[in-house]
C-alpha cells in the first residue's frame, strides 16, 4: 500500500504551537481538503482528532482512522474508526476496506511511528510563512532516518510552497 504524508508546517519545522492551535491559510486547508478527497481516508491520532473536532472539521469527507490508546466513543458510525492498532495493522485494515493509498496526517507521533516502520513512501510539506518559537515538532523524537527525493514543488499563494518527496527505500 502507498502510503502518503501530508503535512502544513512553519519554516522551522512545528505542525502546531504548544496548545494544538494551527492557524494556516484557507489557502492550505483546501489543498488539505483536496488531497484527501482524492485519497479517501485520513489517519490521525488522539490529539489531531481532537483539534480537529474543535475546530469543527471533524468528520472529515472521508473515512477517518483515529489512532489511539484511549477509547472514544464512536459518534459517526462507519465513516470513524478509533483504533489502538500498529501502523502496519492501520494499513492491513485499509487494504481490507479496498483503499490502496493511506493518507497519514499527523500529529508528531503517527508520523514518527510510520516513518520508524518505514512505511512511507510519499511526503507533502505545505510551508506556511510562520515561525513558532515552540510547538509541536514534524516529528516526535524517535529512531529513524530517511532519505528523501525531491518530486516537486508548487506555489500554493504568494508565501506559501508545497513540497513533495518520494522517500527512498
Amino acid at each position: 500500500m502507498k502510503v502518503i504524508l501530508y503535512m502544513a508546517m512553519t519554516v522551522n519545522g512545528y505542525i502546531a504551537r504548544e496548545n494544538d492551535e494551527t492557524p494556516w491559510s484557507d489557502i492550505e486547508w483546501e489543498s488539505f481538503t483536496e488531497m484527501i478527497k482524492k485519497v479517501g481516508n485520513y489517519v490521525m491520532g488522539r490529539r489531531t482528532y481532537e483539534t480537529s473536532l474543535k475546530a469543527g472539521v471533524f468528520p472529515y469527507p472521508c473515512l477517518s482512522i483515529v489512532m489511539t490508546k484511549e477509547p472514544i466513543e464512536n459518534k459517526w458510525g462507519d465513516q470513524v474508526i478509533f483504533t489502538d492498532k500498529s501502523p502496519q495493522d492501520v494499513l492491513k485494515l485499509l487494504g481490507e476496506k479496498g483503499f490502496d493509498t493511506a493518507f497519514v496526517g499527523g500529529g508528531g507521533q503517527i508520523n514518527a511511528s510510520f516513518m520508524k516502520e518505514n512505511l512511507v513512501d510519499e511526503i507533502y510539506l505545505d510551508i506556511e510563512p510562520l515561525v513558532f518559537g515552540k510547538g509541536i515538532k514534524l516529528f516526535a523524537d524517535a529512531d529513524f532516518e530517511a532519505k528523501l527525493e525531491l518530486i516537486g514543488t508548487q506555489q500554493l499563494s504568494e508565501n506559501e510552497i508545497q513540497l513533495h518527496y518520494r522517500v527512498k527505500k
